[in-house]
């Protein structure tokens, strides 16, 4: 006999993640939407007459990152707002009573899961539209960011949704709340045409979720030069899931499953 520990929450979570059919539909969506949009894209570009000079071709792959996101942000509140659905979240803390410990391992499961599958298909998505498009060549740097940066930046994302699913316990809620986090900045923003309302449009732009990935892509910002650039919509994200995360820690432990 021996004290469980977070080894033993890990390999549980990763049983769970693995066998349940929402992680192959969602990842497998994304997976197919990244590979589809992202080399589709680079084969229209590379059919046309489009102007790429001074442009690398790895920013084409951002249409199917964008998509494929949303089954990311899905899986994520699944992860655990479908085990309060249920009811298999009594059952889970039964065998584990330390809740901060099953948090933290789905955490990190689901992270290093999204994190993996993301990076790699963006690259190969990447290289799919460098040796198709007659671009400029990409720099090492820029090949980072449009792989691990943004394997990191979809995998926290997902996070950012884990712990929204965490703190709602309601999938359906959940979701809905993330989708609206993604799209209504750049929404309210194209609404915004009063002068007065300048500078918070002008925010908005710069912080939406989709212009934080497109500086990610392009290495600088894409309304004004005071925006996230180069690595900074990782850090961002990574402040966000951080602050949402230590929400859903402080407040498992207060209420009833």
């Amino acid at each position: 006999m021996r004290k469980a520990h977070l080894g033993d929450a890990l390999t549980s979570e990763w049983t769970k993640i693995r066998s349940v059919r929402s992680t192959i539909w969602t990842l497998g969506i994304m997976v197919l939407l990244m590979l589809g949009i992202g080399i589709g894209v680079g084969a229209l570009v590379a059919a046309s007459d489009v102007s790429t000079e001074g442009e690398t071709a790895l920013g084409l792959g951002f249409f199917g990152v964008l998509l494929g996101s949303i089954c990311v942000i899905t899986l994520g509140v699944l992860t655990i707002a479908s085990e309060y659905g249920t009811g298999m979240i009594r059952t889970t803390l039964t065998a584990c009573p330390s809740r901060a410990r099953v948090l933290a391992a789905k955490a990190i499961v689901f992270f290093l899961l999204v994190f993996a599958i993301t990076t790699v298909t963006a690259a190969l998505v990447g290289l799919a539209d460098v040796a198709m498009v007659d671009a400029a060549e990409p720099t090492g740097e820029e090949w980072l960011r449009a792989t691990v940066g943004v394997g990191l930046f979809v995998a926290l994302l997902g996070l950012v949704s884990l712990g929204v699913g965490a703190i709602i316990r309601h999938s359906a809620g959940a979701i809905t709340i993330m989708i609206g986090v993604l799209l209504l900045p750049l929404v309210a923003a194209m609404f915004m045409f009063a002068e007065s309302l300048r500078s918070t449009r002008e925010w908005f732009l710069e912080y939406a979720i989709p212009s934080q990935l497109i500086a990610l892509y392009a290495g600088k910002s894409t309304v004004t030069m005071s925006g996230p650039a180069g690595w900074d919509p990782v850090w961002i994200m990574a402040v966000l899931a951080a602050a949402v995360l230590g929400g859903a820690f402080a407040l498992i432990n207060s209420r009833d499953v």
